[in-house]
Order: C-alpha cells, then sequence, then structure tokens
C-alpha cells in the first residue's frame, strides 16, 4: 500500500503537501477581482464573467474522484505531481488566453488539473506524518487551503493593478516548479487499492453536474421554461440518478463508494460542506464587483479592503488543529457556519451605494472568522473513522462537494441577482446584489443548523478509541 517511509521533518512534509493545495484553492477566486477589467478586455458578458470561475471548479469537481482513483491504482505522488505540471501549464495558457472563450477552455484544462492538487495532497499528508502529528498536520494543511481561497481576491487585485490580469496566471508557473521539487524531494509514493477505473461513473457525474449548473447559469437569460434550461436541470437530475445507481452497483469499485455515507460524520461534514459553499462563495461573487462596480474601487482597493475577511482564515484556521481535539469538530464548524449567516445577514442589510466601509467591516471579520472555524475541523470531520485506504477518496468526496457548491452558489446567486433585474453598473446593482446576498446568509442559517447533527466530542472520542489506523508511516517531528 506504500512505499518506504523516509524521515523527514513534518515541517517539510506539510510545506510539499499543502503548497500546491494553495495554488488549487488560490485560482479558485483569484480572477475574482479581475472580473471587471476582464468584462472590458475581452468583451465577456455577465455568463462568461461567471464561466471564468465555473469552468475551473466544474471540471475540478468532475475529476477530482478519478484522479483519485488514478492516485490509488498508479501512486499518488506520482499522479499528484502529474496533476501539478498540467495546471501550471494550463495557467500558461491561461495567461495567453486572447479571448474570452479560449479563457473558459484553458481554466477548464487547469481544473482538471487542479482536481489531483487537493485530494491527494491531504491523503498524501495523512500517511506521511505519524497519528500523533496528524490533527495539527491537517490543521495547517486546511490554513493554508483556506488561505488560498481568502487572498484569491487580493492578490488577483494587486497583480491586475501593479501588471495586468494575465500576470494572476504567470504567477503559478515559478510556484508550480517549486511545488515539483518538493514532490520529489519530501514526499513518499503511497497507493490505495487498484480498482478497476470506472469511467462510466466518471461520465454520468460530470456531466449531470454540467447539466445543472448550465441550467442555473442560462435560466434567467434563455428563459426557465426553454428547451436548453429543462434540458440541463432535469437531463442532470435524470443522470445523477443514473450516477447514484451506477456506483450502487460498482460498490467498491466505485468512483464514489456510497458505503462512506453511512458514517454519520463522513456525511453530514459533505452537506455541510456543499450548503457552506453555496451561501459562502455565491456571495463573495456578488461582493467583491460591488465594491467596483458600484462604488469605483480600483482592483487593488477591493482586495485590500475585504482583508479583514480574507486575512482572518490565517490566524483563526491553523488554531482550529490545536482547539478541535479539545472542544470537538462539531462545536468549531456550528460556531463557523453560524458567524457567516450573521455575517452576510449583517452586510445584506446595510449594503447601499453610499455605505461607509466601517459600517461593512463587522461582517467581513465575522464572515472570515468563521470561515476560518470551518475549513480544518471540516477536514478532519471527513476523515475521523475512515480506514487509511480510504482516505484520498473520502477527501476527494469532500473536495467534489465543496466545488460544486463554489460552482452551484456562484450559479444560483448569481440567477438571483439577474431575477431581481441587476446589472453591471453603478445604479442597476445594488438592490439586486443585496438580495443575493441575503439568500447567501439564509443558506447558511440552514447549513447551521445541519452542522449540529454532527458528532459530539464525546463520541469523536469514543471513535477515535476504536479505529486503529491500518498502516502508519512515521516521520521525525
Amino acid at each position: 500500500m506504500s512505499t518506504t517511509a523516509r524521515r523527514t521533518p513534518v515541517g517539510l512534509v506539510i510545506l510539499a503537501a499543502s503548497i500546491p493545495a494553495f495554488m488549487a484553492s488560490l485560482d479558485n477566486l483569484v480572477v475574482t477581482n479581475a472580473l471587471p477589467v476582464l468584462a472590458t478586455d475581452l468583451d465577456a458578458t455577465l455568463e462568461q464573467l461567471q464561466w471564468f470561475i465555473n469552468g475551473y471548479s466544474l471540471a475540478f469537481a468532475s475529476m477530482i474522484l478519478m484522479a483519485v482513483a488514478l492516485g490509488d491504482r498508479f501512486g499518488r505522488r506520482r499522479i499528484f505531481a502529474g496533476g501539478v505540471t498540467l495546471f501550471t501549464f494550463a495557467s500558461i495558457l491561461c495567461a495567453l488566453a486572447p479571448t474570452a472563450e479560449a479563457l473558459i477552455a484553458a481554466r477548464v484544462l487547469q481544473g482538471i488539473g487542479g482536481a489531483a492538487l487537493m485530494p491527494l495532497s491531504l491523503a498524501i499528508l495523512s500517511t506521511n506524518v505519524s497519528a500523533r502529528m496528524r490533527p495539527v498536520a491537517i490543521g495547517i494543511w486546511g490554513g493554508v487551503a483556506g488561505l488560498g481561497v481568502a487572498v484569491g481576491p487580493l492578490i488577483g487585485g494587486a497583480v491586475v493593478e501593479g501588471l495586468s490580469w494575465h500576470a494572476i496566471f504567470w504567477l503559478n508557473v515559478p510556484v508550480g516548479v517549486l511545488a515539483l521539487v518538493l514532490i520529489r524531494a519530501f514526499l513518499t509514493e503511497t497507493r490505495g487499492a487498484a480498482a478497476r477505473l470506472d469511467l462510466v461513473g466518471l461520465a454520468l457525474g460530470m456531466t449531470a453536474v454540467f447539466g445543472l449548473v448550465f441550467g442555473i447559469v442560462r435560466g434567467n437569460d434563455a428563459g426557465w421554461t426553454s428547451a436548453q434550461v429543462l434540458a440541463g436541470l432535469v437531463g442532470g437530475a435524470v443522470l445523477l440518478a443514473g450516477f447514484l445507481a451506477w456506483e450502487h452497483r460498482r460498490r467498491d469499485a466505485a468512483l464514489l463508494p456510497l458505503r462512506l455515507f453511512r458514517d454519520r460524520s463522513f456525511s453530514v461534514a459533505n452537506a455541510v460542506g456543499l450548503m457552506f459553499s453555496v451561501g459562502i462563495f455565491g456571495a463573495v461573487f456578488i461582493l467583491i464587483q460591488f465594491l467596483q462596480v458600484v462604488q469605483g474601487r480600483s482592483p487593488l482597493e477591493a482586495g485590500v479592503l475585504t482583508m479583514p475577511w480574507t486575512m482572518a482564515p490565517l490566524v483563526v484556521a491553523p488554531l482550529t488543529g490545536l482547539v478541535a481535539p479539545r472542544v470537538g469538530t462539531r462545536t468549531l464548524i456550528t460556531a463557523g457556519v453560524a458567524f457567516q449567516a450573521a455575517g452576510l445577514a449583517w452586510i445584506g442589510t446595510v449594503l447601499d451605494p453610499d455605505v461607509a466601509y466601517a459600517t461593512l467591516v463587522p461582517g467581513f471579520v465575522a464572515c472570515g472568522v468563521g470561515m476560518g472555524l470551518v475549513f480544518a475541523p471540516l477536514a478532519t470531520a471527513v476523515l475521523a473513522r475512515m480506514r487509511d485506504e480510504d482516505h484520498a477518496k473520502a477527501s476527494g468526496t469532500n473536495a467534489t462537494v465543496r466545488e460544486i457548491g463554489v460552482a452551484l452558489g456562484i450559479a444560483v446567486l448569481t440567477a438571483v441577482f439577474t431575477g431581481m433585474g441587476g446589472e453591471l453598473t453603478p445604479t442597476g446593482y445594488t438592490d439586486a446584489a443585496q438580495t443575493a446576498v441575503l439568500w447567501g446568509a439564509a443558506i447558511l442559517a440552514v447549513t447551521t443548523a445541519v452542522a449540529t447533527l454532527l458528532p459530539s466530542r464525546r463520541a469523536e472520542l469514543a471513535d477515535a478509541a476504536a479505529v486503529e489506523p491500518t498502516r502508519e508511516v512515521l516521520v521525525a517531528a
């Protein structure tokens, strides 16, 4: 199941596993502050602006579990490194894209490469450190990955204003090269069960998710009863049912083993991950553009002004890895989602073209602290009762549902925005944006209730005592 262990300092193992995860999470939202510039430079429509992000997210989500299966079969480190290589190459294509269509296509390719990074980085990390160091390592990993999502708008704004939108993607090239060096030097190869590749499941799952998101994105423009929208929504639902039926038939050889959902911690954590992503990232898409389109902020100014939100996870997320064993993941996740619901509710309530920045800050802080409280404990809850050989598929499933949540969130809240008559103009933006943000807050409020269904700390301690690791790679701390 794994190759010979190396006695590598745990800090270097965490660094080698976390940098690619940072790259993948960064590129979820790094283009958000560049969207108004991209709309002008590439003559992009609002629908194309959504696909600049959703093309990446959907390809990412669709390919994650296949990347996990390839890692189990051919070696996780090998596929991990291959994903970094493809991601880096696709970043070059993004930087050189001459049209909106070319950028969307390059973002899809980038998402396919990124699919190997998040779940395999967590699986490799969990099997390259000792059980004693695993909670701390996952906490740091979660903080770094969460930071990528959080600082994406800031980095994107700074680069766009100081250089150009092309430089957003050129930055990935040296980071990708560094990541490949670290992977080869400090990570050991691990494998899982070498089952046959589930290509049918991949095709069904990929087309189902694409159909659903396509239908939501096109709903307002084409009409919710139009043939293309109904084909996307109904066809996506039918394909999703077919995917679940096929996966049930495949059992342990499935792309997504449905037996994993028998565990309450795993199933509830994934429900929280999906709903949390829908609410918060859909709202981020709306709010970042509010600062530029309505209040006339530059891309860098918009990034700096959101720092109370984006930088809070940098402080909070790593600490949760230390606190989680003492208070339990349920407490942290529930509090984190509640903070975000309250933060978005505050922002949605006070949103106005002339709103003072200081009025927005409490909402930004609440959302940032909430994100920091959720990232690492959610990863811990997903893996709480998983066998070592299931870690990759379990973390892959969680990454898949969260990425689907990002795409659905942007699609759904933008549909609310356009359905309320919202336009990318200073006078036609705010009222519709306010409604969309409050919808995000409502989704997060429901998510808070769902999070209370996670196992208690006492149950987590009992699980930890009952589940013995099947293998463990010891490293020097």
